[in-house]
């Protein structure tokens, strides 16, 4: 359904080039939109021309039209005057009008469909037919964008992202919450995940400028069938789940990049109370001081590379040492060996996966 803003603002428009005033009212006679005061025209005037067989007719000064979505009767369009021009100018409105639902019905009707196909909702069957109906096309490339909004029903935000890209693409651009945009975006033969990180990369830029909003995005795999989207859009949603947990300092995160922590996302939390103890004994990385986390992630940062670490952390590599050594007595480990450093680096993992685990709950 086209709002009532929409409508306002197409009626202001034809207004301002034509000078001749216009009001749009459902047919009990409430006003939709209008240019100018008709107040002293009654409802019940506008029923009976609802009612009528007449398409258009002069009456107190106006001329009266109808618009019809799909047959039935939408719209009261009123053009005030009864001179030619004022006739021409309300017949060219009904044509905008008639155009306008057309067109939001078709968007209305796709985003719904796409809707359904992210949520699983179709049979196979049912996607090859919709689609055909709405000219979607079955084979073509496509991945999917996650855009996560911190303000519910982000309005501004969701017209941005709609701005974006290219009304008459194919791109599909609805929102599953009130706090996740989609965009079903159809790709090239040539585009690879160099380009489409770069189309994510546009878009926190843009809405971090345009609509003034702190976004997260994140983004699927390409799939060839467009009964695959759905798995995209799966890989989006995990995506933007596991960065919450694993790279909070990310604002865009790709399916493809997510590496082991995609893997602990996956694990129940009794294998990783498990897998915790196994690894830490009693000692539980709670108690490591800011100091020991610290020297921990930058000997990681750094490929457990001693003399490096060393000197992003200003201090002696002997220094360094003496931490290393003191968090082996305490835990059992020794993260310059490749082997205990891949299991201390799990366990930091999937200890964070748990804190955010008891967050949610």
């Amino acid at each position: 359904m086209i709002s009532n803003q929409i409508i306002q603002t197409t009626i202001d428009d034809l207004r301002t080039i034509t000078r001749v005033d216009l009001c749009v009212m459902d047919v009990s006679g409430t006003i939709t939109a209008t240019t100018f005061d008709v107040n002293n025209i009654a409802k019940e005037i506008i029923t009976d021309f609802a009612n009528s067989p007449a398409e258009s007719q002069s009456l107190q000064g106006c001329c009266f039209f109808k618009v019809y979505n799909e047959g039935q009767l939408e719209y009261i369009l009123l053009a005030r005057g009864t001179t030619e021009d004022a006739y021409m100018i309300g017949r060219v409105a009904v044509s905008q009008l008639q155009g306008l639902i057309v067109a939001y019905k078709e968007r209305f009707d796709r985003n719904n469909f796409i809707q359904n196909l992210l949520l699983d909702n179709l049979l196979l069957v049912d996607i090859y037919s919709q689609a055909k109906k709405l000219q979607v096309s079955i084979e073509a490339m496509r991945v999917v964008y996650l855009v996560e909004t911190k303000d519910e029903k982000d309005v501004m935000t969701l017209e941005t992202v709609r701005s974006i890209f290219a009304p008459k693409s194919q791109d599909v651009i609805t929102a599953v919450d009130e706090n996740n945009i989609v965009v079903v975006k159809e790709v090239g033969a040539n585009d690879n995940y160099e380009s489409l990180e770069k189309i994510a990369q546009m878009l926190v830029d843009m809405l971090n400028t345009e609509a003034v909003a702190k976004v997260r995005v994140s983004y699927g795999t390409i799939v060839n069938q467009l009964k695959d989207v759905s798995k995209s859009f799966k890989e989006a949603k995990m995506a933007m789940d596991v960065g919450k947990v694993f790279y909070p300092e990310k604002t865009i995160v790709a399916y493809h990049t997510l590496g082991i922590g995609r893997l602990i996302y996956q694990l129940p939390l009794p294998l990783c109370e498990m897998f915790l103890h196994e690894v830490f004994g009693n000692v539980s990385p709670d108690t490591f001081d800011e100091e020991t986390l610290l020297t921990i992630n930058k000997f990681f940062e750094n490929n457990l590379n001693v003399s490096e670490t060393a000197r992003q952390l200003f201090i002696h590599r002997n220094t360094l040492v003496y931490r290393l050594e003191k968090l082996e007595k305490n835990t059992g480990l020794d993260i310059r060996i490749f082997e205990d450093a891949l299991a201390f680096k799990i366990a930091l993992m999937v200890e964070k996966y748990m804190e955010y685990l008891e967050h949610i709950q």
